[in-house]
């Protein structure tokens, strides 16, 4: 993924959000099976830090004047 403009990069930092929101939700969750809600948080946290990493090269690109 390559943020474009400054609504990607609103639209990513919303699902940012709500994937954060999701991952405190499951983790207070006791009921169910353990095992798929770790499996579950391990991909959301995964996500989680895609996003971020994403929205930090857009700021390094910003910052330095190099972004599109």
């Amino acid at each position: 993924m390559n943020i474009q403009n400054e609504h990607e990069l609103a639209v990513t930092r919303e699902k940012l959000r709500l994937l954060e929101d999701r991952v405190a939700a499951l983790a207070r969750e006791t009921d169910g099976d353990a095992h798929v809600r770790e499996l579950t948080l391990r991909s959301l946290k995964s996500m989680i830090n895609q996003l971020r990493e994403e929205i930090a090269r857009n700021g390094a690109r910003a910052a330095t004047g190099t972004g599109s």
